[in-house]
């Protein structure tokens, strides 16, 4: 996994799944059903159960941290709530940019060592790497301006158009805690840390290279300084993805919009990429997930920097004996 992030010869190619700790493995329906999730990310040794499941079911070559993008809020000082189906939500979000100032400013080692812990404890148990992650300004914020929000997230974007010194404010407010954040997980043993700009994608080249890029850019640059591997994920709009790129990252995931190769030639060679299969081609059955599977990989030819990933999460009626034969089938098929 780390080599393939270097761009580094490889065995095989590495393979994880974003979400793969839970949603779809029956163990962690099971556990869910007794503890709500905020809860069980107070309890590291619960968590870490969690993230280690899916290595019970498939031989993934990483274990990414069962938390969520939302849980610094608590940090902050906010009230959020996990709700089925929805996921978090905000009762006390911000309407306007005096709300800004009701933010907290926190020590991501002391206020989140919860899930510290649980990174620790994964350390001493698994013999794959450990990745944490962090959200990207951006899309943080979607869960927490002017909400409930829209799918076309109009509610954060009239809040960035109307109020642009606010929302400087605030991202710079989530630059600093989310990166010290993403730097104290690798401190505490995370191999690597990916930035989820998940929603990014509903914006345009030229508001993304004004609102967005600079300071995404700030995370990946203190991140790189800090000696912090790093994947800069986002979906939704291929036209982003030079920009995306130039915002930084060792690898680029990319969705399932472009063929790898196209999207590999967008980002540049000078970065490793991740991801590109659709969620939804594991709820064909096996033959077709492997047939998607295969035609991503002779895309990508046996290049050096490569890791197998979806182009979004896991979606919960997934199957793990797809899974498996999907992951079984990329170690073989690549074997070099």
């Amino acid at each position: 996994m780390l080599r393939a992030l270097r761009r580094e010869e490889t065995d095989c190619t590495p393979v994880w799944f974003m979400r793969q700790a839970g949603r779809s493995l029956p163990k962690y329906r099971e556990t869910r059903a007794e503890r709500a999730m905020f809860d069980l990310l107070r309890d590291p040794a619960a968590a870490a159960d969690v993230t280690s499941l899916p290595l019970e079911y498939f031989a993934v070559d990483a274990a990414v941290l069962f938390n969520d993008l939302s849980t610094p809020f608590l940090a902050a000082g906010l009230d959020v709530e996990m709700r089925p189906g929805v996921g978090p939500v905000v009762r006390d979000g911000i309407e306007t940019g005096s709300d800004v100032e009701r933010l907290r400013p926190f020590d991501a080692r002391l206020a989140l060592d919860y899930n510290l812990e649980q990174i620790r404890l994964l350390v001493d148990r698994l013999d794959v790497p450990v990745l944490g992650f962090i959200g990207a300004p951006f899309t943080l914020c979607s869960y927490l301006v002017r909400v409930p929000r829209s799918r076309e997230l109009a509610e954060l974007k009239a809040f960035i158009w109307s109020e642009p010194a606010s929302w400087r404010r605030l991202a710079e407010y989530w630059v600093e805690h989310l990166t010290e954040f993403a730097i104290a997980q690798h401190e505490a043993g995370a191999a690597a840390v990916q930035v989820f700009d998940s929603w990014a994608g509903a914006l345009g080249p030229d508001d993304y290279r004004t609102h967005v890029l600079p300071y995404n850019r700030a995370i990946f640059e203190r991140l790189e300084a800090a000696g912090v591997p790093s994947i800069h994920f986002s979906i939704g709009n291929p036209a982003l993805l030079p920009l995306i790129a130039e915002a930084g990252g060792d690898a680029v995931s990319v969705d399932w919009r472009l063929p790898i190769d196209e999207a590999w030639t967008l980002v540049g060679r000078d970065r490793a990429i991740q991801g590109n299969l659709d969620p939804a081609a594991l709820l064909a059955g096996e033959s077709v997930a492997l047939a998607k599977t295969r035609d991503v990989l002779d895309r990508i030819g046996g290049r050096s920097g490569h890791i197998f990933n979806l182009g979004h999460g896991l979606l919960p009626a997934t199957d793990p004996a797809v899974l498996r034969a999907v992951v079984d089938f990329i170690h073989e098929y690549t074997s070099r």
